[in-house]
């Protein structure tokens, strides 16, 4: 049974066209070696798209909501946890404020990867023709029928209790994939590659869908950047955050 190439929400069809640039290209993350993490300044990234772009899926006052103040302050507060540290260690008192870089160093790394996971409704990048080989891998772990796998993601995001991610994941560079959930602003796995993310955290829906969350979980399948999945399903795309990584 041939993919299909949009899970179906009306709306999304008469929508205008908009531009939409590669995250590779749009994104302006400065990154860190291990000899400079903890004094390096993380930088909000530019969204590939306007606030607007994901709508009707995803209202433009969410998006900038959730871009421009719920991400940033993640960056800023990971970066003062960071010159924290280091000033600690440079006067010998040893401060452990681990689990705050721990927090938001994944909600900036998390949140890095949804903007590359998501594209406007009406652009090549998020139809699922724009992944040949990772629906090849899809079908032949989950069937045939697109709507397993969907199926079964979905129940993989409603379960989540509290806040939390969903993932797409390879289990490797060469490994299968695996539908993975995280907590809070938790990363995936050292061994796991991320192909896509959903945030199931309530900012990312809440204003828009209230506590209609089933219906933000069908709908997001309209944004999905499968080009980008793509991409890092065959390891084309390079990992920016090894170093921050390195530090949680």
């Amino acid at each position: 049974m041939a993919v299909k190439d949009r899970w179906l929400l009306g709306a999304v069809a008469g929508s205008q066209v908009v531009r939409f640039d590669p995250p590779s290209v749009a994104l302006d993350i400065q990154s860190a070696t291990p000899e400079t993490a903890m004094a390096q300044k993380y930088l909000l990234p530019r969204l590939p798209y306007a606030y607007n772009a994901l709508e009707p899926v995803i209202s433009a006052q969410i998006m900038e909501l959730h871009h421009a103040k719920h991400h940033n302050t993640y960056v800023t507060n990971l970066n003062k946890a960071l010159q924290d540290r280091a000033a600690a260690l440079k006067a010998g008192n040893k401060v452990d404020i681990q689990a705050i870089i721990n927090f938001n160093a994944g909600g900036h790394i998390n949140h890095t990867l949804l903007w590359q996971s998501m594209a406007p409704a009406n652009v090549p990048e998020s139809k699922v023709e724009a992944a040949p080989r990772l629906w090849e891998a899809i079908r032949q772990q989950w069937g045939e029928d697109a709507d397993a796998f969907r199926k079964k993601f979905n129940e993989a995001l409603l379960g989540i209790r509290g806040s939390g991610w969903g993932w797409l994941v390879r289990e490797g560079n060469q490994g299968p994939l695996a539908i993975v959930t995280t907590h809070d602003q938790d990363i995936v796995a050292k061994h796991q590659v991320p192909i896509f993310a959903v945030d199931m955290w309530e900012h990312a829906y809440y204003l828009q869908y209230l506590n209609g969350k089933a219906a933000y979980v069908e709908n997001i399948w309209n944004v999905i950047n499968w080009k980008g999945a793509e991409e890092r399903y065959l390891g084309e795309s390079t990992d920016s955050f090894e170093d921050l990584k390195a530090l949680m």
